[in-house]
């Protein structure tokens, strides 16, 4: 195996009762939510951030895999985090927050109630777009790779651990996958946290609304985030991600999981320049 580029290591630390697993986004690895981790680690939360298969090493390993593998990893951690925890959160950013969508999509309530208590999405991913969606099937036989998108971070001095290749073969899985996704959305039905950029040159605005127009939830609450590219976990607002998930996470955990729906929240931005 490839030895991991240093920063791109997974992330674990336990803590209290209360789980919360984080998801990285496709070409990404745990760099980019590490803060984010740390900090509701640092609430004294138990929490995992796993490095998510063919990533943060080289490009050429992510060819090898495939969504399936994306999902289990992360459904693995849910699982080993529900044997430690009384209840788990699944929080992500981009693609990420689409394995957050399907894992709250597959695990509803059993015995011990909901396998996970509530999501939080920051810039979530479900669409691949559509001119290259049409080219991908095929191109993908043709080239290996084409141009990564990483750094899309309006903070200065900020780096994001990421691929600058993307080989085309996971592009097809990706693809793949945000179709699985989106036909599942109507079975989420956990409170849902969506923070999304107003600015965002990877992730259309659009993807936010189909998530939000979708999910079956009735306690819903989007943020919009002023000053913040794609990667809001690395940028000027990723204090904002950070309390609004503790106090997220905070507010559900007061209330028992059979209370009722609470009434949705829309629109709530963040506002000012620094």
């Amino acid at each position: 195996m490839p030895p991991i580029l240093p920063g791109a290591e997974p992330f674990r630390r336990d803590g209290s009762a209360t789980g919360v697993l984080l998801c990285h986004g496709f070409t990404g690895s745990p760099q980019s939510l590490r803060p984010w981790a740390e900090d509701l680690a640092d609430a004294g939360l138990t929490v995992s951030l796993p490095l998510l298969p063919g990533h943060g090493t080289r490009w050429e390993d992510l060819a090898m895999t495939g969504w399936e593998d994306w999902y289990a990893t992360v459904d693995r951690e849910l699982r080993l985090l529900r044997e430690r925890c009384e209840q788990v959160f699944v929080c992500g950013l981009s693609m990420g927050g689409a394995l957050a969508l399907r894992l709250a999509a597959l695990h509803g309530a059993d015995g011990r109630g909901a396998p996970v208590r509530g999501v939080v999405v920051v810039n979530p991913a479900v669409s691949f777009p559509r001119v290259q969606g049409y080219a991908v099937p095929l191109g993908r036989f043709l080239v290996r790779s084409v141009r990564g998108i990483t750094d899309d971070i309006a903070k200065e001095g900020r780096h994001e651990l990421g691929y600058d290749r993307v080989p085309t073969r996971a592009a097809y899985a990706l693809r793949s996958f945000f179709r699985v996704v989106r036909h599942d959305l109507p079975k989420v039905t956990q409170p849902l946290l969506l923070l999304r950029s107003r600015t965002d040159h990877v992730v259309p605005s659009s993807d936010a609304e189909l998530v939000l127009g979708r999910v079956s939830s009735t306690d819903v609450t989007e943020t919009v985030l002023e000053r913040s590219f794609h990667v809001a976990t690395l940028d000027h607002d990723a204090e904002r991600v950070f309390a609004d998930t503790r106090g997220f996470i905070e507010r559900l955990g007061r209330r028992p999981s059979a209370a009722g729906p609470v009434p949705v929240t829309r629109g709530a931005q963040l506002r000012g320049r620094a």
